[in-house]
């Protein structure tokens, strides 16, 4: 009996074995694939081995309440996702990372950086790069293109020399490199033709752009651009179609050597594909650092419209059909995001700035979307471990007597601290008659406070209620129950939020008052 008892342990310790060695060489080829690629080597081995390019995703957290970082990386791991993109260097979330074998990126704004700082700041935090499997690190956001400022272009590709080199000494130089995120501002287009081959960066910016490059080929680091579609076809006015490439559009673009574009991603990419060509830096691996569809906040931005932009993008990308100019690559892409994210700053009228998220912030998918790449008609896994707060709303008082100068200002206060962009016009909530429009204000606020129920009294404009007030296009939300709240600002990535967008609900909600 002891003897087959004996038997039975060792060939289940042999199988977990097994299985354990297994992972690990797998998890060694995807790295060994990556590193090769990123010095310009291991293209067979990816397109042989790798069904899909990478599909990384984006996650911010400019929220009132924070998802717990465990909750979050668990939540990658039940959707496969093999590479991520943080906006903070905190050690709370490298350390949930820590094992995961995620793949990651961290994208920081520091004040500024010399090579003493730089070597500081990697001497605080190396401890994590290898267990946390850090793979690159983003400097800002978009540096080339702020009102084309040379002086803090310069500064950029300078700071980037010095973490590289911070990194390079203390051994990390080929597993992590150092590069700064771009948009389309940084392009110079023909928007009537709208011809890839026709575009090449500025000429504002072309002698700092090609420092920049040249010292990426030196870096071997990769050049990253984000790909907004869904701003790109509002500003150029083609065939609203043409945003997906599920081939649905009769717009078509032809180009040189016979390229034919039948959607606005392979625009743009090859786009990038070409000015980097007329840099001479075509040897660059591009990322995909940030494409992505909202789903509140403005027309067009919603779930039904997401669904098929990321239903069409995400095989197209992982099927290595490539590009008219890169035709038979992979292509690397970052979903940008995880979650809504509330705080998120707000420029101008791009009120659906802070609704980018595949899911709820109580994690809970809004679509369905399939990670991988293989086009499955199936919802994301859904956050494990996530508690709402209790199904109670702040709703307000209709009363034929209302002050309304008084209630004006309560409404000012609930919006200037709380995310009501989803009454915008176009929003899913901007159809709302004067009672609910006022009563979404107040409990976005109370919401936003933990239900701290003075944070619905509003003057006495606002009582709590317990019977949901969402209607089929809008939903009322309940937040989760967090044991983080967002107080400190300017701790990583992003700004304080720019409230100057609640003119434009102010405005609506005064018109129902007067």
């Amino acid at each position: 009996m002891e003897e087959a008892v004996l038997r039975w342990l060792y060939v289940v310790v042999l199988r977990w074995l097994c299985v354990v060695v297994l992972r690990e060489c797998i998890d060694q080829c995807w790295r060994w694939a990556a590193d090769e690629r990123d010095k310009g080597r291991g293209t067979y081995l990816l397109q042989r081995y790798v069904a899909d390019a990478t599909i990384g995703i984006n996650w911010g957290r400019q929220n009132a309440q924070r998802l717990l970082p465990s909750n979050v990386v668990d939540l990658m791991l039940q959707n496969g996702i093999r590479e991520a993109r943080i906006f903070t260097s905190e050690e709370e979330l490298l350390r949930a990372f820590d094992g995961s074998g995620i793949g990651l990126t961290l994208n920081i704004a520091p004040n500024s950086f010399n090579l003493d700082q730089a070597k500081l700041w990697v001497e605080a935090r190396k401890r994590y790069f290898k267990p946390s499997n850090v793979r690159r690190i983003y400097l800002r956001d978009f540096v080339f293109q702020l009102f084309f400022n040379k002086v803090f272009m310069n500064n950029g590709t300078k700071e980037v020399q010095f973490l590289q080199k911070a990194l390079n000494d203390e051994g990390f130089g080929d597993q992590i490199k150092v590069t700064i995120p771009h948009s389309k501002g940084v392009l110079k287009m023909n928007y009537t033709s709208m011809r890839p081959s026709e575009a090449e960066f500025l000429d504002e910016i072309k002698p700092e752009m090609t420092t920049f490059l040249r010292i990426l080929q030196q870096n071997k680091a990769p050049f990253v651009v984000a790909i907004n579609t869904f701003g790109d076809i509002q500003d150029t006015g083609v065939d609203f179609n043409f945003a997906f490439a599920d081939n649905k559009s009769t717009f078509i673009i032809r180009d040189v050597n016979g390229s034919v574009y039948t959607n606005m991603f392979e625009v743009m990419y090859d786009s990038f594909i070409w000015a980097l060509i007329k840099l001479n830096a075509s040897n660059l691996r591009v990322i995909v650092g940030q494409v992505g569809w909202p789903t509140d906040g403005y027309p067009g931005a919603n779930v039904t419209m997401a669904e098929r932009f990321y239903k069409s993008l995400l095989p197209f990308v992982s099927s290595n059909r490539g590009t008219p100019m890169c035709p038979g690559e992979p292509i690397d892409v970052y979903v940008h995001s995880l979650t809504d994210e509330n705080k998120m700053p707000i420029y101008g009228n791009a009120t659906f700035t802070r609704h980018w998220g595949i899911y709820m912030s109580n994690g809970r998918p809004k679509y369905k979307i399939d990670l991988s790449g293989q086009g499955l008609d199936n919802y994301p896994s859904e956050g494990k471990g996530i508690m709402r707060m209790p199904d109670r709303w702040c709703m307000f008082n209709d009363n034929p007597s209302t002050d309304f100068a008084k209630l004006r200002k309560q409404i000012d206060k609930a919006c200037s601290k709380a995310d009501c962009t989803a009454m915008a016009p176009g929003g899913s909530c901007s159809h709302l008659g004067f009672p609910l429009n006022v009563s979404y204000a107040f409990n976005m606020h109370f919401q936003s406070q933990n239900q701290n129920e003075t944070e619905c009294d509003f003057e006495g404009f606002g009582h709590v209620a317990t019977e949901d007030p969402s209607t089929p296009e809008c939903v009322f939300p309940v937040e989760v129950v967090s044991p983080e709240r967002h107080y400190l600002v300017g701790k990583g990535l992003h700004e304080k939020p720019n409230f100057a967008v609640f003119v434009i609900l102010f405005s609506i909600l005064g018109t129902l008052l007067t």
